[in-house]
């Protein structure tokens, strides 16, 4: 997450499960949504978002990772700004969690502009409809049930239906077809759907790490020194974030703002 210009340090004065309650100076409360940070001994920074302004001094935050190892009268720190994530060319075939973080293995993509999860929605009188039908390449649903282009489609199903599957198919189709770029947000997913969902698209060509990873990868190896990002870059039509189900409540409920920014 990008540091923030106007940070001021309170202190931690209670702390349960995920939620952690904060004390900053007087006139330098951070505002709602506003995000926290904890700098960790071992150099991973625990994120955390206001969500109620207690009074006297106090607020109360919700934490985007474990806060295993916290406790009272330790320093918190208010960056001023919300979540911000990166943006740009840079983020294109990567995996990042709710705080914008690349948990691929790879480095941290060098990226200029960093954009706030919570932001304005657009006014009125700039939306524009469409009536033109997005072309899926699955007949059942082009046949029964036409996306239109801009639209929204929800797909409801019990465990094990294939809600996923289906959604992999269509960022598979329209980045093929349409060379669109997608991104794809894993709320509550299971740990292994998200390692599955990126070795599929690897095979399927909609992400690319080079051609020596995928020699590595079919030999049944695994070796992110032979990633070429260069080709990952150009060739990748996808980014993913995940907030995945042994995640806190409160990774789960931002990861959908992060894919959409």
């Amino acid at each position: 997450m990008e540091v923030g210009t106007n940070e001021v340090t309170g202190t931690i004065v209670e702390v349960v499960g995920p939620v952690v309650d904060a004390e900053f100076p007087e006139d330098e409360v951070p505002d709602i949504l506003d995000a926290l940070r904890v700098d960790r001994e071992d150099g991973d920074d625990l994120i955390l978002e206001v969500q109620q302004h207690l009074g006297e001094r106090r607020v109360r935050a919700i934490a985007m990772d474990s806060t295993d190892g916290l406790q009272r009268d330790q320093d918190i720190v208010a960056t001023g700004q919300p979540i911000s994530v990166p943006i740009g060319q840079e983020i294109r075939g990567r995996l990042f969690n709710v705080v914008g973080e690349p948990i691929d293995g790879l480095p941290e993509p060098d990226v200029d502009e960093y954009r706030a999860i919570h932001q304005d929605p657009p006014a009125f009188d700039t939306l524009a409809g469409s009536q033109e039908m997005l072309e899926t390449g699955i007949k059942v649903m082009d046949l029964i049930q036409p996306v239109p282009k801009g639209g929204k489609v929800g797909l409801f199903g019990g465990a094990g239906v294939g809600k996923t599957v289906l959604i992999m198919e269509l960022i598979n189709n329209i980045a093929k077809a349409h060379e669109g770029l997608s991104v794809f947000s894993g709320v509550g997913e299971r740990t292994r759907e998200g390692n599955d969902l990126l070795r599929e698209m690897l095979e399927a060509g909609v992400m690319s790490y080079g051609e020596e990873f995928m020699e590595s990868m079919e030999a049944g190896g695994w070796d992110l020194d032979k990633v070429d990002f260069d080709a990952m870059q150009s060739e990748s039509n996808i980014s993913l974030v995940f907030g995945q189900m042994n995640e806190p409540p409160g990774a789960r409920a931002r990861v959908g703002l992060t894919g959409l920014t």
